[in-house]
Formats: structure tokens, sequence, C-alpha cells
């Protein structure tokens, strides 16, 4: 039913995304502590059209002192610290005091501190990485206080159901985790056959799911690879330990690579790339580079690490993990002016090669290597005109 439902929303939507700066912070499930900014006061959606904003233009009223709760359902890590940094650099610009939770993929942990924030009186909402599971009761008191909210890889349906009713009022963003699996796996494949392989292809598959919105979705179109019987898969491996997702698939990884020796195993596909730092340590460890891979998702230290080893690491699909965070920060903004935003918004995705790497590029020069990156930043995705009066405001 989800992919039925994915068809039917991308007949109704188009859409994509911004970036950039904040520290995140762990917290207590019993009394979160926070860090506080405070300034003077499936197939959705791609591309939304630019608006170029004005500082001459009226700001919106009650906008000011507004309080915004960023709560992070996975560990800290790079690409968690560069969405946060993306949230807040653009929630701060707009006068808004924002701080950050992170829960470290601990399911009961970001059930307790999202009760614990919306009883401590923030205006708004942004949610990464909740459960289909149980989102959609852990925001609904939010929405029956009038808290506005915004959700990234976050689906809120009803009783868990992708095909069920949708929790009013919250618009869900995500990457383009369909385009996402095509563009890695697309690429694992060509090179495959430039390398004069027959398929079916044996691949070391990682993964982390049912339950995790992104990740199904992106391993919708890797099932659909199988049952065309373009890929084998060899194994699945899996972390038990979301608190400690990289080392525990080292040790996975270390275990079962004796059963497979060179030419047993011709790629592997990292649906995640925190799983898949965790398989390139293995790896490394064993001396293994007979085995090349193929991820999603990008940070700074996924670039160092597919530079330094790009005779295993050969390409990774991604969205600027930044440009995630503005975005968001920019819906909850609409949200809190009464401007319309949409149900749903998937940011769109490019893949990076790591042949066009070199060890001074990081995130901030990405787009001097891969064309396009980062192009809702220059192009303003839903940025209103009032937005940049208020950034003025604030710059004073």
């Amino acid at each position: 039913m989800k992919k039925v439902l994915a068809v039917l929303l991308s007949l109704v939507m188009i859409l994509s995304l911004a970036a950039c700066g904040k520290k995140d912070t762990s917290d207590t499930a019993k009394e979160p502590e926070t860090k506080t900014e405070t300034t003077d006061a499936t197939k959705e959606k791609t591309e939304e059209p630019a608006t170029t904003g004005t500082p001459d233009a009226a700001i919106p009223e009650g906008l000011e002192g507004k309080k915004v709760a960023v709560v992070r359902n996975l560990a800290a890590g790079d690409h968690t610290q560069q969405f946060l940094d993306g949230c807040v650099s653009e929630g701060t610009a707009f006068g808004f005091t924002v701080d950050t939770y992170v829960t470290d993929g601990d399911d009961a942990k970001t059930q307790e501190v999202v009760a614990q924030v919306i009883s401590k009186g923030y205006d708004g909402i942004i949610l990464s990485h909740g459960q289909l599971s149980y989102t959609y009761d852990m925001l609904k008191p939010a929405r029956d206080k009038g808290i506005e909210v915004v959700t990234f890889d976050s689906m809120p349906f009803k009783n868990g159901d992708a095909s069920g009713e949708l929790l009013q009022g919250v618009t869900s963003t995500a990457q383009d985790d369909y385009a996402l699996a095509e563009l890695s796996l697309g690429f694992m494949m060509k090179e495959f056959e430039d390398n004069g392989g027959q398929y079916p292809m044996k691949v070391l598959k990682t993964f982390m799911g049912p339950g995790v919105p992104p990740l199904d979705r992106r391993n919708e179109i890797y099932t659909k690879l199988e049952s065309e019987g373009k890929i084998k898969t060899v194994e699945v491996i899996a972390p038990s330990d979301t608190a400690n997702v990289r080392g525990d698939m080292t040790n996975k990884t270390a275990a079962i690579l004796p059963k497979y020796p060179e030419g047993a195993v011709d790629a592997i596909w990292g649906c995640y790339d925190e799983l898949a730092k965790g398989v390139l340590q293995a790896l490394n460890d064993a001396g293994r580079t007979d085995i090349p891979m193929y991820t999603i998702d990008i940070s700074n230290d996924d670039i160092q690490l597919m530079t330094s080893n790009s005779d295993v690491w050969k390409s990774t699909a991604a969205v600027d993990p930044k440009l995630i965070g503005i975005v968001d920060m920019r819906l909850l903004a609409m949200k809190f002016a009464g401007e319309e935003t949409p149900d749903f918004y998937n940011l769109a995705a490019q893949n990076v090669e790591t042949t066009t790497l070199s060890p001074d590029i990081s995130m901030t020069n990405l787009n001097t290597v891969v064309d396009g990156w980062g192009d809702a930043t220059t192009s303003d995705s839903f940025n209103l005109d009032w937005m940049d009066a208020l950034r003025a405001k604030f710059a004073k």
C-alpha cells in the first residue's frame, strides 16, 4: 500500500530544499537539557519554484519570540550535525529561539523527549526520523495544543498505516528516497556492466528496518531489482545496537566476511551511510579491497573516507543535509505566519562519484565538482519576501 500511496502523492505535488549552522546536544529522557541559541527578539514533490525575497516586504505579525524544538532521532554524527546546523542557522536568522535534542535512535527516548517538549511551551517542533509506528500518536498532542510541526523522514500516519489518515497541519519532508536508491543502484549496475559482469549481481546488502520510512522507500527500489533478476542478495547485514550503529556494523561484517572469498560478492549496497562506514571499517581491518561499495547520504566524514578508500567506496547518492534543515525551518516559519504549506515535500537527489572528489573537497564546496549541488540554496526555495525582511531585521 505504501507504494500505491507514493504513486498517488506523486500525482499531486512538485517541490525541493536548502541548508547551514549549530551544535547538537544529547539529552536524558527524564528532563532534557537543552543548548539554546537565542537572538534579539514517496515520490511526492520535487522542486518548488524559487521566490526572490526582498528586505522591504512586510513581516507578518506574531513571529517575534517564537521558540522551536528540533528533535533528531539518529546518533550524533556529521550528518546529524549538518542537519541541525541548517535548522539553527535559519531559525536564529528569523529571530527564533532554537533548542536541539539528539535521541540516538532510541525510539522510547524520542517519545519521552517530544512529550516533554510539548509540555514546555514550544511554538514549533521539527522532528527527524520518528518511526512510522508511533509518530502520529506522538505528535497529535502537539497539534491539539496548536504547536506547528514539520517532520523530516517521519511520516505521521494514524495507526502507523501509510495508506491511512495523515495528521492534519503537519508538513512531512523527505529526501527523494526513490531517486536516491535509483541513482545509487543504477551506478552500481552500470559499473558492474562496464566491468563485464553478468546478472544477477551478487550483493551484500545493508539494511535497518522495516519501519524506518526513508529506508523502506529505498528498499522498494532494491527489491524491485531483485524481482527482475538483476540482483541476488547473498546476505543482509543489519545493526541491532542503534546507539552504536557504526561499531555494530563493523563487528557483524567482520564476522561474515570469511564466508565470502574474493569473487563471491560483486558489490556492497549501503542504504544509509552510517551503516556503510561500519562495513568499510571491517573491510579495511580484513584487508579486503575486492568488493566495491555504493551508498546513500553524504557528510564531510563520508567525503574523507571516500577519497581515502577510493578503491572500495565508489559513490554515494545524497541531498545536502544542511539544506534539509534550512528548508524545514522555512516551512515552520511559514506555518507560524499562516502561510499555506504542502503536506509532503521531497528534496531532489544527486549522485556523487568518488572519482570527482579530492582531499580539498568538503560539504561547503561540493558544488564545485557536483553540478547543481545545493541548488535550492541559491534558488531560495520557500524563501518568501518577508523572510528576507525578517533576516535583515535581526542582522542589525
